[in-house]
């Protein structure tokens, strides 16, 4: 391995997925990538092993999901660098992947050149954008109209495992809180958006991009 060059870790559970961008990277000089994971969970375990430069993370995955792997991750090491890499194009997505600590956002649907220039971008400590984001995503906050933007972080969290049909318990053991919490949140979600039922919940997630139909 270059001792210079920007090492790598991508995670993403689609294991076809990974070995096409890891060959991708590693076609360019300069980037290694020296680990890869399938879930949140062990991303974090990996991380601390062999500290990469760069996390490239996929948004849903079994597990605690994107954005609380990013919360992990920066939590163990407030000085991550790490790239959101997803099919979710909205603002709401976006900005909350920010918010967690992310340093750039980049669509599956994005040639591969771009994914090469995100990981040098995000390295020398830039946030990187996808060019084929709509400008406003790039240039505006979240709409104070947005449904989704009176949740509380811990709240959309929530409401994002909620919205792909985890129980309550599922939910508290994933993200290590007790059932009672998880039951709490659950209701003042509910009550802020106004939503009677699961499917409710669901067709929302869908309508805002939080999760895929």
């Amino acid at each position: 391995m270059d001792n210079d060059a920007i090492t790598v870790m991508l995670v993403d559970d689609h294991p076809v997925v990974r070995d096409g961008y890891r060959r991708l990277l590693e076609s360019y000089p300069g980037i290694t990538v020296v680990a890869e994971a399938d879930d949140g969970e062990t991303a974090c375990t990996q991380y601390a092993e062999v500290h990469p430069d760069i996390v490239v993370l996929d948004l849903n995955m079994p597990g605690i999901g994107g954005l609380e792997t990013i919360r992990r991750l920066r939590a163990k090491d407030s000085k991550a660098k790490i790239l959101m890499f997803t099919m979710h194009e909205s603002k709401v997505m976006v900005n909350r992947a920010l918010e967690a600590g992310a340093a750039g956002y980049l669509m599956k649907s994005s040639p591969a050149e771009e994914m090469v220039e995100a990981v040098r971008q995000v390295f020398v400590g830039k946030t990187f954008l996808d060019h084929d984001l709509p400008a406003d995503i790039q240039r505006a906050p979240l709409s104070d109209n947005d449904p989704l933007n009176i949740l509380t972080k811990r709240e959309y969290q929530i409401f994002c495992v909620l919205a792909e049909g985890r129980s309550v318990s599922e939910i508290a053991q994933v993200i290590s809180i007790s059932p009672k919490t998880v039951g709490v949140h659950q209701t003042n979600l509910m009550n802020k958006l106004k939503l009677k039922n699961a499917a409710e919940l669901t067709r929302l997630a869908i309508r805002c991009g939080s999760i895929e139909a």
